[in-house]
């Protein structure tokens, strides 16, 4: 079962955040994209638990973009990201089926194929992990990056077809660092081509939700920054 440790450090949300640009319909789906039509590999950003509108989400969305990639950040929480003064987050996460996003991602990915661009990777922060991992095992896409994943289970793991990078927390309750070391020694057994690595002295959501002030998180979070896009870098061009 899901914990509220999850939902810490709540950003503050602005649906005008951004360097890229807000579609009402991308695959069925409203999203923030970012980066050239042109571009011949894509990039699927899904969210955590706030959202699409999380600025450093959108700004992680911007620096992939600046890689070379089309950034889409699809809205499958639907204008209902998680709101920090919910005395419930189980009934929210009840209501927000990752599984259903992994069937609403389908769409997603078949627009971009549509438009020319054939390689495609996925990133997932914590609830937008699992919509990866089903990605991954359903052969959807290229290449698949997990940060701080929430909801993946070592069977998710057994089942994943295409290159994997999980960045696990130090501190993490929610995956902490003995599963994401099962799901290494999992992928270790298998043909796929993987990359695993806990991150010393940061917690839960410290990839995407982190304070500007404190030098060590920034230096984390850009770090992690580097591991995913050197994955796409990798796998998808």
């Amino acid at each position: 079962m899901a914990s509220s440790h999850c939902f810490q450090n709540p950003p503050e949300l602005d649906p005008a955040c951004g360097g890229g640009e807000v579609v009402e319909d991308f695959g069925g789906q409203k999203a923030y994209v970012a980066g050239s039509a042109e571009a011949k590999a894509a990039v699927v950003l899904i969210s955590d638990a706030f959202g699409f509108e999380a600025p450093k989400l959108r700004e992680i969305a911007d620096k992939v973009a600046s890689s070379g990639y089309f950034v889409v950040v699809p809205d499958f929480l639907h204008g209902d990201p998680y709101e920090p003064s919910n005395p419930n987050p189980l009934q929210w996460l009840q209501s927000h089926d990752p599984e259903k996003a992994f069937e609403e991602a389908k769409p997603v990915i078949a627009a971009l194929k549509e438009k020319g661009m054939p390689t495609i990777g996925a990133a997932g922060y914590c609830w937008g992990a699992k919509v990866v991992v089903e990605l991954a095992k359903a052969r959807e896409i290229q290449a698949v990056v997990m940060s701080h994943p929430a909801l993946v289970t070592v069977d998710d793991i057994k089942e994943v077809k295409c290159p994997i990078c999980v960045l696990g927390a130090e501190i993490d309750q929610f995956s902490p660092q003995e599963l994401v070391k099962q799901f290494e020694h999992v992928l270790s057994a298998t043909a796929v081509a993987h990359f695993v690595k806990i991150f010393p002295g940061v917690s839960h959501g410290w990839a995407v939700r982190y304070n500007d002030d404190d030098e060590a998180a920034v230096k984390s979070a850009e770090e992690a920054f580097a591991d995913m896009t050197g994955w796409f870098d990798k796998y998808l061009k």
